[in-house]
């Protein structure tokens, strides 16, 4: 029988290097129990094939009504002095088909499957190229890479395409920021409440004036006679903005530190602009753009390993672990950009697979391709040691990443 371990916090150390911490759990079992930042208890899962495995498996649920209940629950558990510091927030946010079951989630994803197939995405690729140059124009000297290039462009895309006026858009950055922060102190609650509010103005705006975007035809959207209820947009549109924007800011500057650390793939790339689509494909997999999926827990007892999960507790798999498993890949932490593409897990596996990853790959690889062909001299501004990643579990991306562009 395995020996009682104590659970692990998961500091700001976690944050600023969770590869580190993922190897120590992974010698321990690919299960390893721990406190979240703002005090809840799970099990993070660190091997490749359980993460895998798990990602699909009907045994985890992420119904939000249950969750709620589920945090309550460890609330009324603790004393008073180690209460929960977080409950989830707005639960108007939270029912969306990401925070939801079969055949809920199947009727969901279906009313917005159609937006982003490939083939719709690629109608976007003309507006990407232009945005992506406008923003290189702007360039110059030294800059922060993520506020001047990685930040607006997924933004001004997800923006335009749900149909958000350019005056407004400043705000979401704020808004997600604090909400996917896991700092006890950001006040979640209150940009949660916000942006409800800001959500439900835009959708009757929309309802009164449709236009040509994807969110006058959620307002409108019918499939089979089924269409979003009132209670349904609010959390749709939220997830997809957030989605739309977080994971791409994160894939861009992770990618573009990964090159800086490794000249030899820099220089590859730039001499062989056709490995970009695999090279894309080797930063999802290096350094994702997610570090903890969202939360699942267990409807009934679940082994994995050699520690049986009971049924009722939260489950917290590690993208960022799954994708460094020595077992499944070769050589995990060393850049690659000619690895053979596949398998990696950084937009999810199973039903909850990231609706945008043809939108993310394709913005991306427009950003780091023209980034490279413009700036020939890019080069880190400072000590790499003084860089920071943001604090969050959930996002694996840096705070800043300032660079010289030559």
């Amino acid at each position: 029988m395995a020996a009682v371990v104590e659970p692990v916090r998961l500091d700001d150390a976690f944050m600023q290097d969770p590869h580190a911490m993922a190897e120590i759990f992974r010698r321990e079992g690919p299960a390893r129990q721990v406190v979240m930042p703002r005090g809840l208890r799970g099990w993070v899962i660190t091997g490749y094939h359980e993460a895998r495995a798990l990602l699909a498996d009907p045994r985890l649920s992420k119904n939000s009504a249950r969750i709620s209940d589920l945090f309550q629950t460890q609330v009324d558990d603790k004393p008073d002095s180690e209460h929960v510091g977080a409950r989830p927030f707005a639960s108007a946010l939270t029912a969306h088909m990401l925070n939801s079951d079969p055949p809920e989630h199947t009727r969901l994803r279906k009313l917005v499957n159609k937006a982003f197939t490939p083939k719709s995405v690629d109608r976007l690729r003309p507006r990407i190229e232009q945005i992506t140059d406008e923003l290189l124009d702007r360039m110059s000297g030294e800059v922060d890479l993520l506020e001047a290039f990685a930040f607006p462009l997924p933004i001004t895309v997800i923006c335009e395409l749900l149909g958000v006026p350019e005056t407004e858009r400043a705000q979401f950055r704020d808004w997600s920021n604090t909400l996917v922060s896991a700092d006890p102190a950001a006040p979640i609650e209150k940009a949660a409440g916000e942006l409800v509010v800001y959500l439900r103005e835009l959708i009757e705006r929309k309802r009164a004036e449709p236009g040509p975007d994807l969110l006058s035809d959620l307002v409108e959207v019918s499939e089979d006679g089924d269409r979003l209820g009132e209670h349904e947009l609010v959390p749709m549109v939220f997830l997809l903005l957030i989605a739309g924007h977080e994971t791409t800011v994160n894939l861009i500057g992770n990618a573009v530190l990964a090159l800086l650390r490794n000249p030899d793939q820099l220089a590859a790339l730039r001499a062989d602009p056709s490995l970009l689509p695999g090279a894309v494909e080797e930063f999802l997999r290096l350094d994702g753009p997610v570090n903890l999926a969202t939360l699942r827990f267990t409807t009934e007892p679940v082994r994995v390993g050699e520690v049986v999960i009971g049924e009722g507790e939260f489950v917290l798999i590690s993208l960022l672990a799954a994708n460094r498993d020595g077992e499944r890949f070769e050589e995990p932490a060393k850049l690659d950009l000619k690895r053979p593409t596949g398998g990696h897990l950084a937009f999810g596996h199973g039903i909850h697979y990231c609706v945008g990853a043809p939108l993310a790959r394709m913005e991306a690889e427009i950003a780091i391709g023209r980034l490279l062909a413009r700036f020939d001299g890019l080069a880190l501004a400072g000590e790499p040691s003084e860089l920071r990643w943001r604090a969050s579990t959930l996002m694996h991306g840096l705070e800043a990443l300032p660079v010289r562009l030559g």
